[in-house]
């Protein structure tokens, strides 16, 4: 009977850019599992119905991301066995979308260094949601105004890092000609309590005045100046041991000279 299956144990929701999968253990034998989706103020929704898997993909369940939900997960039997019992269930933690998602990785579309000004473009990510016509919503369509963005910039090859916000795609920031700099960009929703920073985006470099010293430092310096050295040297000293061999050349001809004369 149902009083004898095992209810779910270690429920967890992960959560990325509103993209939201529920899992949990064991893995059933014998029994299924269906999800039910409850919001304080919204209608009980089925997910994963009769499933043998230990995940079950919410998203859709989940539209109204200000909703906080919990999800019961019942253990139940064969669809062919007639039961009119209630199955035993476990109950998840609390979720509410808005608050606990977590913010990807925002996608660098282009950057450039010229002089002074450093220029970085980015993308929102997006979640699985659309609009009317289709097109994916991002997160910034449902963050409005509550997301903001970070840059994390620095020196190529220093540990001083500086960082400046906005709310549009783009930044535009001061550093020293001629350096290169390397930077990341990071969404954050500062009104949430947890959860605030978001996913790192990969960390680009720019490539502009770089020389052989920026990469090799002062080693490399010292071998160009001993090699300098060096050339310099054997310009001054070769010349004079050309002419003193060209001079040992000319007294001896003029001495095998004589000495043939003399005979």
């Amino acid at each position: 009977g149902y009083e004898e299956l095992p209810t779910a144990v270690n429920i967890t929701w992960s959560s990325i850019n509103f993209k939201t999968i529920l899992q949990w253990q064991p893995k059933p034998s014998g029994y299924f599992y269906t999800v039910e989706i409850h919001g304080r103020t919204s209608d009980v929704k089925r997910k994963c119905i009769l499933t043998s898997e230990t995940e079950c993909d919410v998203t859709d369940a989940l539209r109204n991301v200000k909703e906080t939900y919990t999800a019961h997960i019942l253990s139940v039997m064969p669809a062919e066995m007639d039961n009119f019992e209630e199955p035993p269930f476990a109950v998840s933690e609390k979720f509410t979308p808005y608050s606990q998602t977590v913010i990807g990785k925002p996608e660098i579309k282009n950057y450039s260094q010229e002089g002074s000004k450093l220029n970085v473009v980015f993308k929102d990510p997006l979640t699985p949601y659309v609009f009317p016509n289709g097109s994916f919503q991002s997160i910034q369509d449902i963050f409005q105004h509550d997301l903001e963005y970070k840059l994390y910039y620095w020196k190529d090859q220093s540990s001083g890092k500086k960082d400046v916000t906005t709310k549009s795609h783009n930044f535009e920031v001061s550093v020293d000609s001629g350096k290169n700099y390397c930077f990341y960009v990071q969404g954050i929703v500062p009104s949430r309590r947890e959860n605030r920073n978001g996913q790192e985006s990969l960390v680009l470099c720019t490539s502009v005045g770089r020389n052989i010293l920026d990469e090799y430092g002062t080693e490399v310096f010292i071998i160009l100046a001993v090699i300098a050295v060096a050339v310099i040297t054997l310009a001054i000293v070769l010349p004079v041991v050309l002419c003193k061999r060209k001079k040992a050349k000319k007294a001896r001809a003029v001495r095998e000279k004589e000495l043939l004369n003399g005979v």
